[in-house]
């Protein structure tokens, strides 16, 4: 218990740098969304039409930065992400909310599907060595080194076109209304395929190889002589002594990878127009949209800490080694 609540007393302090960090950095960025918005939108506003914008969005110049660094607390406390200057005037926790499901449902699947398959692969290729599923280790090599955003250009060149069954962008067909139907769900999985067919070959080539590595290194430890030696089935060795030990380093990389999830694969996004958080932070950054950059980074790093915390309880589960020193 005392090694969980200085675990959890560290990531509240992450969070408190963390969401820091996340007020000033877009206020770093050169220029001033607010006139961009103006000029967006071919507008002619009076002086005080132009300040009651400043003051809406949280960047009064009569305010000094620590004044609007509490204010950005005291609406943080009551849920107020602010109002989006890409999307205005739709407030930024309902854009977020249209976007979040997209990348759960891509990233998130994928990210899972991918772990699973290139561990349960990585073990197999450790434990037996030599053997026909050891050969996919060249293949694997080559997936890791390859780029997300490439692969996806190199899908959509291959498999879309006019008479292709895939379509090269959305993440649905146009002038379908969202909706638990099977024409709109049909549509979504039609769109997926491919980008989610690019984070699978790419993120399941780097879970065998470590696995792998790590597999090949604990089953040179003496325990797993002795096991051996007790007469234990093979299966019973690879997976109770092996597996177990060897899994460790991936369950980290997991637990960082699910706690990316939200922020989705940002240049698979872009490659194929994928409605996703990623998407929508790239065009946050173009259009200097504070609020909204401010938001999607706020559910990352939250994503990300909650993450490395499940990641700590799954270390007190399967090491005790760690339950002593904790």
């Amino acid at each position: 218990m005392k090694f969980l609540l200085q675990r959890l007393a560290f990531y509240l302090f992450t969070a408190w740098a963390a969401i820091t960090l996340n007020f000033f950095i877009p206020r770093m960025i050169p220029g001033d969304p607010v006139k961009s918005l103006i000029s967006k939108n071919q507008g002619r506003l009076s002086a005080d039409a132009i300040q009651s914008l400043y003051v809406l969005f949280g960047l009064d110049k009569d305010m000094s930065l620590w004044d609007q660094y509490v204010r950005y607390w005291k609406q943080l406390f009551h849920g107020d992400l602010g109002l989006s200057f890409t999307f205005f005037p739709s407030p930024v926790s309902e854009v977020l909310s249209s976007s979040l499901p997209w990348t759960l449902g891509l990233v998130g699947i994928t990210t899972i599907i991918s772990f699973l398959i290139g561990t349960a692969l990585g073990i197999g290729a450790g434990w037996r060595r030599g053997t026909w599923i050891d050969g996919i280790l060249p293949v694997t090599t080559l997936l890791s080194s390859i780029p997300y955003f490439w692969l996806g250009l190199v899908a959509i060149a291959l498999f879309t076109g006019p008479d292709s069954f895939f379509p090269s962008s959305g993440g649905f067909t146009p002038g379908l209304v969202p909706a638990w139907d099977r024409y709109f769900i049909g549509s979504a999985i039609n769109h997926s395929v491919l980008p989610a067919g690019t984070i699978l070959l790419s993120s399941m080539a780097g879970w065998i190889l470590g696995m792998r590595n790590m597999m090949v290194t604990v089953s040179a430890e003496d325990y797993i002589t002795v096991a051996h030696a007790k007469g234990l089935s093979e299966r019973r060795v690879m997976l109770s002594y092996a597996a177990r030990n060897a899994l460790l380093p991936n369950v980290s990389g997991f637990a960082l990878a699910l706690g990316f999830i939200v922020g989705g694969t940002l240049l698979v996004e872009i490659v194929f127009s994928y409605p996703g958080l990623g998407y929508q932070l790239f065009q946050a950054v173009g259009s200097k949209d504070y609020p909204l950059m401010q938001g999607i980074f706020l559910i990352i790093t939250i994503s990300v800490l909650v993450a490395n915390l499940l990641a700590d309880v799954a270390y007190l589960l399967l090491d005790p080694r760690t339950r002593k020193s904790g």
